[in-house]
């Protein structure tokens, strides 16, 4: 056989050579089906250094090179035993291939090497190792939310962290390891709230009747200085038709819509001068059929002209500050003609009966032409959609770029009801 190459397969340089010798094993060839003499590169591949029983160091990159001028990689595949992929790059001219993602702890990888003589002839072979614990490390575990069920199309997924990650390189390996697959099919993005906390969303709304899995590929994986992935709980989620409302603040109605189809026009009353009601795309966080509302809970001094205690029925939240929409009989002569609330979007006890009955935590709840302030991204609710694509993509560690568009200033929620 003329022209045999060596190809020296290293584990992270010296990992499988000095630093650990951990065992490998290799198996399996392929030849030419047209080579009358089967060329077969792959036998010639090897691991340098000593066999031992020891396994290889997670922190350690792959690296495969080949020796000599007369074969060249032409494609190395690595996947461990529950079939995650370890990302890498190929030289241009075949003499060198090394992993640019992490390792796992306690797994198994299976490496299959691809090689080609100068004459085109390939040669194929199997390698397989071990990688051993990472010793006495900090697990991160990953929360998803919200809890299973069914919910609507503007419910972002969120991933609360066990321990907090701020290194940007860090982050990137955790959001790599987080998976959010949907059906039908479409493409989304992480954002970091904060340190702990993650929002998964979609550029548009979910696609109604779609269905959602997050889970975590981090189990076993280094995210940074003594922090290994753990294990985390999947979720399921389903998602239901695209109800929305919107609320003109000017005009003083809401026209709601289901699945692009107006099925109510409601006249509505919002938060008069001082209380603006919010501008911006709100969702529904929950649905109680009996709140007690007191001014105290947002600052207004008892026995104010503004002062109120008085007891709400069919209250759908909409920011944990405590705006709802909601039965409001008492205003029953300003809705469809004046703003007089102290924030909250106010319609008749039927009227609010039908909306608590229609809409389900997650579904849209929109405010336009209010004097209000804008709607929080975070911090208040989910306030999400509230940011353009670009800069919720500002938010992902992946794309490598600051954040703007409000993300480095949640602001804190007032945690009581406005009316």
């Amino acid at each position: 056989m003329n022209h045999s190459p060596r190809i020296r397969t290293v584990m992270g340089c010296t990992l499988l050579v000095t630093a650990l010798g951990a065992s490998v094993t290799a198996c399996g060839s392929s030849s030419h089906p047209l080579s009358a003499k089967p060329y077969d590169a792959a036998s010639e591949i090897s691991f340098a250094g000593e066999s031992g029983s020891k396994k290889a160091d997670p922190n350690k990159p792959i690296e495969i090179t080949s020796e000599g001028d007369e074969a060249r990689i032409t494609d190395v595949t690595a996947t461990d035993s529950i079939g995650r992929y370890v990302a890498g790059e190929l030289s241009a001219d075949g003499s060198r291939w090394h992993s640019t993602a992490p390792l796992a702890a306690d797994a198994h990888y299976t490496v299959n090497v691809s090689t080609e003589d100068e004459d085109g002839a390939p040669g194929r072979k199997v390698l397989t190792f071990d990688t051993g614990h990472p010793g006495k490390n900090k697990s991160l575990k990953v929360t998803f939310g919200p809890d299973a069920g069914k919910y609507g199309v503007g419910q972002p997924v969120t991933a609360v962290l066990s321990a907090p990650v701020k290194d940007k390189a860090a982050r990137a390996v955790v959001e790599r390891g987080l998976k959010v697959d949907s059906e039908p099919a479409v493409a989304g993005s992480w954002t970091w709230v904060d340190d702990k906390t993650l929002h998964y969303r979609p550029e548009e709304y979910w696609p109604a009747g779609a269905t959602l899995e997050a889970h975590s590929t981090l189990n076993g994986i280094k995210v940074g200085d003594r922090l290994w992935g753990g294990t985390s709980k999947a979720l399921r989620l389903t998602i239901g038709d695209r109800i929305e409302a919107v609320t003109d603040a000017a005009s003083h109605q809401m026209t709601v819509y289901r699945n692009g189809r107006v099925i109510n026009t409601i006249p509505v009353t919002t938060g008069k001068p001082g209380f603006e009601t919010r501008n911006g795309v709100k969702v529904v966080l929950g649905k109680e059929r009996f709140v007690r509302m007191r001014s105290t809970s947002i600052g207004i001094a008892e026995g104010s002209s503004d002062s109120y205690d008085m007891d709400v029925y069919f209250a759908t939240r909409v920011t944990w500050s405590g705006e709802y929409v909601h039965a409001a009989p008492w205003s029953a002569g300003s809705q469809g003609f004046a703003n007089v609330s102290h924030g909250c979007t106010g319609m008749s006890t039927s009227n609010a009966e039908w909306f608590f009955n229609t809409f389900r935590i997650g579904d849209i709840v929109k405010v336009v032409n209010s004097n209000g302030a804008q709607m929080d991204p975070f911090g208040n609710g989910f306030g999400d959609w509230n940011l353009s694509w670009k800069n919720w993509e500002k938010g992902s560690a992946i794309q490598a770029v600051a954040t703007d568009g409000g993300q480095g200033g949640v602001q804190a929620a007032r945690l009581s009801p406005e009316v």
